[in-house]
């Protein structure tokens, strides 16, 4: 009964439309007082869930995908990409994924690179012959591979949802492969889309152009290292790489690029204090959450749950994907790591399942749920780029849920994607 009055609470809260955040805060309240806990100590709970120094990397990740998405590098990161795809048919559309992955090491938003890349990149397709909705399908995939790609703040919202138990420039290094992975699935479905409807060659861009676009690009790609390079050299931690890449990204966006108009930063400002005021909240709520479930036990009981139907872990981890991919319909990527995660440690470690390749996992599935009906935050805004229904998406969309289907089963059975590069560089 105890868990029926948590979790059916939270149902019902969101089934009303009440916002996922007071949602979690109001179920965490009422299994309080059902099991008669003080009310001092879940406020007491949601007040330690953001008072973390390690959350300071979140605004800081957000304010410098934003600062660069809105100062001109989507545009330059596009460019670039015509250099190395664009002449190949179907060009225009590799260019999109291709400037997806360059922008995705930038802003670890999917619902940003969907807006700065297809701001740009669907009108030029649908002028070159591309199809609208092919356009705005290839955006929107394309765009998961931001949650993957360092600097990812998911990845800091997963090491948080662990505990803290397990390592952010673990994670960052362990979303390379599997970011690198889920663009190539991508591409082959493309080339072969586009030799089998004879979608148009690109124009190879002229050899003496190829130096100023490589370096206009360079300056904002130059965030990753800084971001990476100071992590691994031991110079900066997670927290402080943020906030260097932020002072970095307002140097490069206002004096080199000088796209962006400095009356336009206090908006841009407001509204990442917004994106941030939203995550923090959600993040308070979601530790008292996670406070009563432990109270009730939800960890041991689903711990049993799952070993009472196999222990076998390829057939656990099947599970769980089928699970995500459901639950990633209807719930954001971020209440769902929040909620899921405590709940799926103590399982993962009976099956023996490393915590840093279980993130890439849910990471995933769950960003593959952002593009996909009722409730796609990235899926919406591609709609309305490409000025397209989600109807007209959707009923396309099924080839490419077929490669990144792909790209998720070869993450999920075999671990050495994930957890190679991280083993290296320990």
């Amino acid at each position: 009964m105890d868990v029926l009055i948590l979790l059916g609470s939270f149902a019902l809260l969101c089934a009303l439309g009440v916002p996922v955040a007071y949602a979690l805060g109001l179920a965490a309240i009422c299994a309080a007082l059902w099991v008669d806990i003080p009310l001092e100590a879940v406020m007491l709970k949601i007040s330690d869930g953001t008072d973390d120094f390690a959350l300071l990397a979140i605004p800081f990740f957000v304010l410098a995908g934003a600062i660069m998405a809105e100062g001109g590098m989507a545009a330059r990161l596009i460019n670039m990409a015509r250099i190395f795809v664009g002449f190949i048919r179907g060009g225009l559309a590799l260019v999109n994924i291709m400037a997806s992955t360059l922008f995705g090491c930038i802003s670890g938003s999917s619902v940003a690179d969907t807006s700065a890349i297809g701001s740009v990149m669907i009108p030029q397709m649908v002028k070159a012959g591309f199809p609208r909705v092919f356009a705005t399908n290839v955006t929107i995939c394309g765009s998961v591979q931001a949650l993957l790609i360092p600097p990812s703040h998911n990845a800091v919202i997963y090491s948080l949802a662990a505990g803290g138990t397990v390592s952010v420039a673990q994670l960052f290094l362990a979303g390379i492969f599997p970011g690198l992975l889920f663009g190539l699935c991508l591409i082959g479905l493309v080339l072969w889309t586009s030799h089998r409807r004879g979608y148009p060659k690109g124009e190879p861009v002229a050899l003496k152009d190829v130096p100023k676009i490589i370096t206009d690009a360079l300056w904002g790609l130059v965030t990753v290292f800084i971001i990476m390079g100071g992590i691994l050299s031991g110079v900066f931690t997670p927290t402080e790489s943020a906030a260097v890449a932020c002072v970095y990204a307002f140097l490069v966006t206002f004096l080199v690029y000088r796209d962006y108009k400095w009356r336009d930063l206090p908006h841009l400002v407001h509204r990442v204090v917004k994106t941030v005021a939203m995550v923090m909240m959600l993040i308070g709520f979601s530790v008292a959450f996670g406070y009563m479930m432990a109270i009730m036990q939800i960890p041991a009981k689903v711990t049993q749950f799952f070993l009472s139907i196999s222990d076998n872990k390829y057939v656990f981890l099947l599970l769980v994907n089928i699970l995500l991919l459901l639950l990633g319909t209807f719930m954001d990527l971020a209440p769902m790591l929040l909620i899921c995660t405590p709940i799926f440690m103590p399982v993962i470690a009976k099956f023996g399942i490393d915590p840093v390749h279980f993130g890439m996992i849910m990471i995933l599935n769950l960003g593959i749920g952002l593009i996909t009906p009722p409730v796609g935050p990235t899926l919406f805004v591609g709609c309305a780029i490409g000025k397209v229904t989600m109807e007209q998406v959707s009923r396309e969309l099924w080839p490419f849920y077929g490669a990144m289907c792909m790209a998720l089963l070869l993450v999920t059975y075999v671990p050495a994607i994930s957890l190679w590069l991280p083993s290296v560089m320990k």
